[in-house]
């Protein structure tokens, strides 16, 4: 039976007017509060950013992706390195996906709109060769190597990244199947889970702990049974993923059909959500962390998470910062957020330089941090709401 003696998760406030609750959750890399945000480093890496940098932002957990990692350079390469945290830098906890979702999202984003439920048509998947109950073949986008990704090969691949926190292999299904569909689907990744439970038992170090996935696409009904699942397996934790619908309003009533049937005392992640307005939502359906690409991505394109700012950004391309010379916001505490103009950033996206990019996504980074510290203080205060029209007076 698994117990993962290195691992704990610790509920220190439990609000009575919703799910929300604060913890602390214990890895082999340290110890972080909860409600949290897991930033993505996708190839071992935070675009823009420097493990030191993402130190000054106040960060304290981060993720790799299995898929992109097996493929370049490789988990063989990585584990004679040392693993993840020596490879990269970075010596605090960390969690790997299974590489599920980029297999079924054809390996280069095509489909992910869709599985996540954003209602764009998926293109011809080229890349993704078969799916049976053994696992799922693929092309590598990388060299074209014809690959089969299975249970028992995405633990022993996560388990040579060496990260702190994994999760199981799963199928994620888009947002246009039928319900028969996402039924067996999710049948197929409960029996994966255990296969993933018992790989992962087999070679057990305490030093990791494994994660299972509710699936079930928009249906309450199957999410129960997969919420119920994981409950009564011995995973160190929970994580909603899969098809969350195509509104807001779906997504929302995936979480709430999921998670009062999952295991009460396990940390609850949510796999690649991470707007403001989402994690005030699902902090008070009982989340505590959450990973997204958003922070850097939005960067890259010149747009910055400013606080009660209606649509929670603001785009420094646009003209109208051209001979703005206040800062994004001094309040972030670190010199990207103060001690440049909005005018000095929009004069570096319109040269085309990367300090732009670093700039602005270190202060994306250290403003979700700040969020989220605050979030965790509010919610012993019974605070939330407060703080919630602080951050987003227009929602």
């Amino acid at each position: 039976m698994l117990d993962y003696p290195e691992f704990s998760f610790e509920i220190t406030h439990a609000d009575p007017g919703s799910r929300a609750r604060t913890g602390r959750l214990s890895t082999p890399h340290g110890t972080i509060e909860t409600p949290n945000y897991i930033f993505c480093g996708t190839k071992a890496a935070i675009k823009g950013l420097s493990p030191a940098q993402m130190v000054e932002a106040r960060t304290d957990i981060i993720l790799s992706n299995t898929y992109h990692l097996m493929l370049q350079p490789g988990a063989d390469l990585i584990a004679e390195m040392g693993g993840l945290h020596k490879f990269m830098g970075w010596d605090g906890p960390m969690l790997t996906d299974s590489g599920g979702f980029q297999v079924f999202s054809l390996g280069e984003g095509t489909m992910a709109n869709e599985i996540k439920g954003k209602g764009k048509k998926a293109t011809e998947n080229k890349n993704l060769l078969k799916i049976t109950e053994e696992g799922c073949t693929f092309r590598s986008y990388v060299d074209g190597r014809k690959i089969t990704l299975t249970p028992e090969s995405a633990m022993e691949i996560q388990r040579k990244l060496g990260a702190d926190l994994l999760m199981q292999f799963d199928e994620c299904t888009p947002y246009h199947v039928d319900k028969d569909y996402t039924a067996r689907s999710m049948e197929m990744s409960i029996r994966w889970g255990d296969r993933c439970l018992a790989e992962f038992a087999r070679h057990d170090d305490g030093r990791q702990a494994l994660y299972g996935i509710i699936q079930g696409g928009v249906h309450t009904d199957l999410r129960r049974i997969s919420a119920e699942y994981t409950k009564d397996r011995p995973f160190f934790g929970t994580a909603v993923g899969g098809c969350l619908g195509g509104s807001d309003e779906e997504m929302r009533a995936v979480v709430e059909g999921s998670l009062p049937y999952a295991h009460p005392m396990r940390p609850v992640h949510f796999l690649g959500i991470g707007r403001m307005k989402d994690v005030f939502t699902f902090v008070r359906l009982g989340v505590d962390t959450f990973d997204c690409v958003i922070p850097t991505r939005l960067a890259r394109h010149g747009t910055a998470f400013l606080k009660g700012t209606p649509g929670e950004t603001i785009n420094l391309n646009n003209a109208r910062y051209r001979h703005d010379d206040t800062p994004l916001d001094e309040g972030n505490g670190i010199p990207a957020s103060s001690n440049f103009s909005k005018a000095y950033i929009h004069h570096l996206l319109k040269a085309g330089e990367l300090l732009a990019v670093q700039i602005i996504a270190q202060h994306n980074v250290a403003t979700i941090n700040r969020l989220i510290r605050e979030v965790r203080a509010a919610i012993p205060q019974n605070g939330l709401d407060a703080l919630e029209k602080e951050w987003l007076p227009h929602r």
